[in-house]
């Protein structure tokens, strides 16, 4: 009995304890529905009272009311500054009603600081009484315009009866009289600094960062109040905008040998950024290359040569040769060249160093700097097409570029087997000297390359006009002809283009050989025009300006005849003849060099001990 009476009272308890969760539970929820409706109650009217204050402020506005339609505004503006930190979703509708107001204060606004900068328009007692009465609405724009008219003063976008004009009209509006006064007694400084601050701004535009930092440099040790504001500003703003761009352009200067330029480019950014660790190791690298340089005044040697024999045997099978190849140095014998013209204290410099082209009617004559201890050397790779009619004979047929990106050249043997690599021709061989021995090139010149465009370009046909030729040298070789198609052409283009950037990036620059690799002093001038119009579209289109001419065979035309008169109008004022010795001397808007041509037949024939020994040089092959 006692054990029954206990079962009863604890089913009875559960039972009671069970009722009385649920009742919990029904509870609470019952609280979130009360609590999420209000929430959603409070929003519903927060959002419609957002919504419905912009008609009140435009009304207010549009009346002239503009105490009521400021205290609107303030009300807005309140609430949301009082708002707790995180909450700004909240606030997303009177945000978007606040950015109204100040749309519709604004666009009123600008239109009268319109009328009275462009109309000469004197604000009515109605404008007046706007800009007044909206007090922070329309104080912090006028003072903004006021500060960017001085600003366009200073730089010379507006004149100074203008801004006084506006000024005058401005100072009328109670509330920002404490804005314009102070700016208005700055004009004359703002006037006397114009000329310094336009210069400085004017070396911006033109990318000459450096310059423009030092120009406001001096302007910031001259004046003070609105114009040393603004100059700090904008060293700062310049700084920012020339500091990676520089930076890598010093980086890269060192990575093609430019020390130099290098040297000077970093120095630069070293007083300007005197703290920066990247910069003092870069300009650390780049000083540990370059040496005392002076002004030199006395002969340049100038050294021609033609594109390398890579294969001998195929050159000189049965120990015969063709005329062609009595014109080429081997690979052997270059090198050769290369290492004792180090020998002998030469530096590679740019043909170009000795004349200034900025002006296209007169040429100046520019004193060389290199290296104490140094003598100048020019080389010239002459003619470098790689005509079909030499193919099977020991030389490359075109130029390539490797996965690295390097300029190599491609042979092709009697067998038909291809190699590419540096080593075959004279482009890839100096790249490779260079890196070996910095100081042989002076600030990271190479040398020049000459270019026809009879048949091809590096190997490659380039233009319609080539088709033809290169068949026929096709057909002299025993080749059959093909069919070149405008895509091949446009690929052919593309290639010899990304050559081209590289060898100018590194050092190279191009001349002319004539379109036709003709004798140019025995051609009229009907035939000199022709030539020059072919070079310059077929083959000036992908090189750039060139202001180099290689004469062919050394036959040039004198400075003064109508026909080189014709060929400096087209952008060529250095030629180059042929001469045993150092030559070099001005004219009338060009500048002239002999060359010497270094082959088997000019080694046997001339004395080359001023640059190295003949026999020395020659391949025993």
């Amino acid at each position: 009995m006692s054990s029954s009476s206990d079962n009863i009272f604890d089913r009875y308890e559960k039972n009671t304890s069970k009722g009385m969760g649920h009742k919990v539970a029904a509870a609470v929820c019952a609280l979130m529905l009360v609590i999420l409706l209000g929430v959603f109650i409070y929003n519903a009217v927060s959002e419609k009272e957002a919504v419905s204050v912009l008609p009140r402020f435009e009304e207010a506005f549009r009346n002239g009311d503009y105490k009521e339609a400021l205290a609107i505004y303030r009300s807005v503006h309140d609430e949301i500054v009082s708002a707790d930190p995180g909450k700004e979703e909240e606030y997303k509708e009177q945000t978007e009603t606040m950015a109204q107001m100040e749309k519709i204060v604004s666009e009123k606004l600008e239109g009268i600081e319109k009328k009275v900068r462009y109309e000469r328009y004197v604000p009515s007692l109605a404008d007046i009484q706007f800009m007044d009465s909206m007090e922070e609405l329309t104080s912090s724009q006028i003072s903004n315009w006021l500060h960017e008219l001085c600003e366009e003063f200073l730089l010379g976008t507006i004149e100074k009866p203008d801004i006084i004009f506006i000024f005058e009209q401005m100072s009328q509006v109670g509330n920002i009289s404490a804005s314009v006064n102070p700016l208005l007694k700055e004009i004359e400084t703002i006037e006397m600094a114009r000329g310094d601050v336009q210069a400085a701004e004017a070396c911006f535009n033109e990318g000459e960062y450096v310059g423009a930092v030092k120009s406001y440099s001096t302007v910031l040790d001259k004046y003070d109040g609105f114009v040393y504001d603004f100059s700090s500003r904008r060293v700062e703003e310049i700084k920012e905008v020339m500091y990676e761009p520089m930076l890598t352009e010093g980086e890269h200067m060192i990575e093609t040998y430019k020390y130099y330029s290098a040297e000077d480019l970093l120095s630069d950014l070293a007083v300007i950024f005197p703290d920066d660790g990247r910069i003092k190791s870069d300009l650390i690298e780049a000083t540990s290359h370059t040496s005392e340089v002076k002004e030199y005044y006395g002969s340049v040697e100038v050294i021609c040569i033609r594109g390398l024999i890579c294969d001998p045997k195929a050159a000189y099978r049965d120990g015969m040769s063709s005329g062609a190849n009595e014109t080429r140095l081997t690979v052997t014998e270059f090198t050769r060249v290369l290492e004792a013209l180090y020998e002998n204290d030469y530096v590679l410099v740019d043909p170009e160093a000795l004349a200034d082209l900025s002006n296209d009617t007169f040429l100046l004559e520019q004193s060389l700097k290199i290296p104490v201890g140094k003598k100048p050397l020019i080389l010239v790779i002459e003619n470098l097409d790689y005509s079909a009619l030499g193919y099977g004979q020991g030389t490359c047929t075109r130029l390539v570029l490797n996965e690295s990106g390097q300029v190599c050249a491609e042979y092709t043997d009697r067998n038909g087997q291809t190699t590419v690599g540096r080593e075959l021709e004279a482009i890839g061989i100096l790249d490779a000297f260079v890196e070996a021995h910095p100081d042989f090139s002076y600030n990271g010149s190479k040398g020049v390359i000459s270019i026809c465009g009879y048949e091809s370009c590096f190997g490659y046909v380039v233009d319609p006009d080539e088709v033809d030729d290169r068949n026929q040298a096709y057909s002299a070789m025993g080749i059959p002809p093909v069919d070149f198609t405008d895509e091949d052409i446009e690929s052919n283009r593309k290639t010899v283009g990304d050559i081209m950037n590289v060898l100018l990036d590194t050092g190279w620059k191009f001349a002319s050989s004539t379109y036709g690799n003709i004798n140019a002093r025995e051609q009229k001038a009907d035939v000199i025009v022709s030539d020059t119009e072919k070079w310059i579209s077929q083959i000036g289109s992908l090189t750039g300006e060139v202001h180099m001419i290689v004469y062919p065979g050394g036959n040039y035309i004198d400075g003064s005849d109508e026909r080189a008169e014709y060929l400096k109008s087209k952008g060529f004022r250095i030629f180059f003849g042929i001469g045993s010795q150092p030559y070099y001397t001005y004219g009338n808007n060009y500048l002239y060099y002999d060359r010497s041509v270094i082959n088997p037949q000019s080694l046997k024939s001339y004395d080359y001990s001023r640059l190295f020994g003949n026999r020395t040089i020659m391949d025993e092959s």
